[in-house]
């Protein structure tokens, strides 16, 4: 008798270790889906300057299937990235050293950190004028007047210029304009140089304009990775946040391999020559290959040096202690720069 009540429950227990298996991969797979739909239902507002290279890089390089969803922005300077993003309006964005010492200065600290260094190279950061100009180096700037763009790598490198050509800032007749609305105002002759960057540089040689001082030895290569404050105290944000950094880094090392294709995708959107772009790229790579790396002391001290430039300049309306907008959230995914 008792044999066969061993035999009889047997299949019992079986059966019932069954069903709680089966229960238990039942909440495992829903677990594993709603962990998912809950990445799907993550957005990052991502603010880009100039044109999309951001969003058009990762899709080129198939690095656009984000388990969060990404929205992007196109502004004309790195400032307005971070007026945006003290607004609520872009979570993320890479700009120069410049706007976040000026951004920092608003009211709430501008409600943004910097929370990694994007190297890259400081080619197309010029002061131009226009062909046939009798302006022949930035000391005849005197007197004269000079479109730049406000609180960017183009207003700090033109104060460093009359620096060491001998003049103040005083000395010239400076006019806040946009990178589009200064190159207009130059091919119209209503300013008689500018100091710009990017696409407005490019667009200002294919219109003849002739460089008279390059920045290229003045800016430090240092790109700034900006966080709004709020993103990085949502937790969902910040993971999504932290692997759209990893992507950023994979998609420099595949425009590295495919060179050529990214320059007729950048030639496409910039609407200049292919060669022109594959040229630009090739040199800025053999300045300084493109990476995101964690922030070091070196990396906030060059910050510092900029900031006290336009602070000892009279620029800033008080000294800025550029550490104080800078954190460590997302450096543990980060490599840091070699040693030199």
């Amino acid at each position: 008798m008792k044999q066969r009540i061993n035999h009889l429950l047997l299949p019992m227990v079986l059966l019932a270790l069954l069903i709680l298996m089966s229960g238990c991969s039942d909440t495992s797979n829903e677990s594993s889906s709603g962990e998912a739909a809950a990445a799907g239902e993550v957005t990052i507002r991502v603010g880009q300057t100039g044109w999309g290279n951001l969003e058009e890089g990762l899709k080129a390089a198939g690095l656009d299937d984000t388990p969060y969803h990404v929205e992007y922005s196109v502004f004309q300077g790195g400032n307005l990235i971070l007026e945006a993003m003290a607004a609520g309006q872009v979570d993320f964005g890479i700009t120069s050293e410049i706007p976040p010492i000026f951004a920092s200065q608003a009211a709430g600290g501008g409600g943004f950190k910097v929370v990694a260094v994007q190297e890259g190279n400081t080619l197309n950061q010029e002061l131009v004028v226009a062909q046939g100009s009798p302006i022949h180096s930035v000391a005849d700037l005197k007197g004269k007047k000079v479109a730049f763009v406000k609180n960017t790598t183009a207003h700090y490198f033109l104060l460093k210029m009359l620096e060491e050509a001998g003049l103040k800032w005083q000395d010239i007749d400076a006019v806040e304009l946009s990178t589009a609305d200064g190159l207009s105002a130059l091919i119209s002759g209503k300013v008689d140089a500018l100091a710009s960057y990017g696409n407005a540089i490019i667009s200002a040689h294919q219109k003849q304009a002739v460089t008279i001082a390059s920045a290229k030895d003045i800016l430090s290569g240092s790109f700034l990775v900006n966080v709004s404050d709020s993103a990085i105290a949502d937790s969902a944000r910040q993971k999504a946040i932290a692997d759209y950094l990893k992507r950023i880094n994979q998609f420099h090392e595949w425009s590295r391999s495919h060179v050529q294709k990214w320059a007729q995708i950048t030639a496409d959107a910039t609407h200049q020559p292919v060669e022109q772009a594959l040229q630009t790229l090739q040199e800025g790579e053999a300045q300084r290959p493109s990476r995101i790396i964690a922030a070091s002391a070196e990396t906030i001290r060059s910050e510092q040096d900029v900031a006290d430039t336009f602070s000892k300049a009279g620029v800033l309306s008080k000294p800025v202690t550029v550490s104080t907008f800078w954190s460590d959230a997302f450096s543990s995914g980060l490599s840091t720069a070699p040693k030199s």
